[in-house]
């Protein structure tokens, strides 16, 4: 009985705090959304928790062990029509397009990409998240510049005429893990169909300040990727127990009227696909990945309670 009244003071908690988050909290404009395969590989314990929440939105990445590259024209449908009855919307495709070697071949990427392009439209979102390549170890990032943007180039071309948007991430290892590579490829590509991703935690693990980041990326930012680390050992943690200053850049994100998506992505307890998604692996400070996602919506909710103070 005291697990289930606990169940039930946690929910009320969640609840108030997302009813002052609408009235009260900075980015009221902003949804937030999140990369509900940390929660678990069954896509009802997803939902379930989403909604449990308060929560509208899911970045689809994956469900059931596979990747959303993997799903079949008829599987997609059965996930819309699952997530339309449970009230789910889609904020975006979390791809692993860009996540090869630029030494990989290309064309059968260029494939998968158009069948996400495809699965996009049919979950009724436009933007898809991508990365700009893994670079070969111990070689100089400058040199693979021409390629990467051409490679890119070659989807937004796709993408522009498919009316889709493409998000890209800075990411550990690719050509885009800093803020100033992240220009390169802005100040080249940027438009209505090619955008950045924020992501704290990938900045600060890679050494990067992130308010410098922030003020050198700010006019190409269209989505935000919530999840925090601490700069000397890379450990992930919840928003605002980073060093990723969080706080202060969604103040100014708010007052300069973002309206874009908020996106959870704890990386705070281990989950099927963790160690396909990050190449060096790292530690993970919870083994219950409810509570953990659980815990991220909470420390967001806390940060966007919290202007001014």
């Amino acid at each position: 009985m005291k697990n289930k009244v606990d169940k039930e003071d946690k929910e009320d908690k969640v609840d108030k705090e997302m009813k002052e988050f609408k009235e009260d909290g900075m980015l009221k404009l902003s949804k937030i959304t999140g990369f509900a395969d940390e929660i678990s590989e069954d896509l009802t314990a997803q939902v379930r928790l989403l909604k449990n929440l308060g929560m509208e939105y899911l970045e689809f990445r994956s469900a059931g062990g596979r990747n959303v590259a993997d799903f079949t024209p008829g599987e997609v449908k059965e996930l819309k029509s699952y997530l339309d009855s449970e009230g789910i919307k889609v904020s975006a495709i979390g791809s692993p397009i860009g996540k090869i070697s630029i030494n990989d071949g290309f064309q059968e990427h260029i494939d998968s990409f158009k069948r996400i392009v495809e699965t996009a439209h049919s979950l009724d979102t436009s933007n898809i998240r991508i990365f700009s390549f893994y670079i070969p170890e111990k070689e100089e990032a400058g040199k693979y510049k021409n390629e990467v943007i051409e490679r890119l180039g070659r989807l937004k071309e796709y993408a522009r005429s498919q009316e889709a948007v493409l998000l890209h991430e800075n990411e550990k290892g690719i050509y885009g893990d800093t803020a100033p590579r992240c220009r390169d490829i802005l100040e080249s590509l940027y438009d209505a169909n090619f955008k950045a991703v924020f992501d704290f935690a990938n900045f600060v693990q890679c050494k990067e300040d992130t308010l410098t980041a922030y003020e050198l990326l700010k006019p190409y930012i269209a989505y935000i990727h919530i999840k925090d680390a601490v700069k000397e050992t890379g450990e992930v943690r919840k928003a605002g127990a980073g060093d990723g200053r969080i706080k202060e850049i969604l103040e100014d994100l708010d007052k300069n009227g973002y309206r874009g998506f908020l996106s959870l992505e704890p990386h705070l307890a281990d989950f099927a696909g963790f160690k396909q998604l990050e190449k060096e692996g790292g530690k993970l400070s919870l083994s219950n990945s409810e509570q953990a996602f659980t815990m991220a919506y909470e420390a967001l909710s806390d940060i966007l309670n919290q202007q001014g103070s």
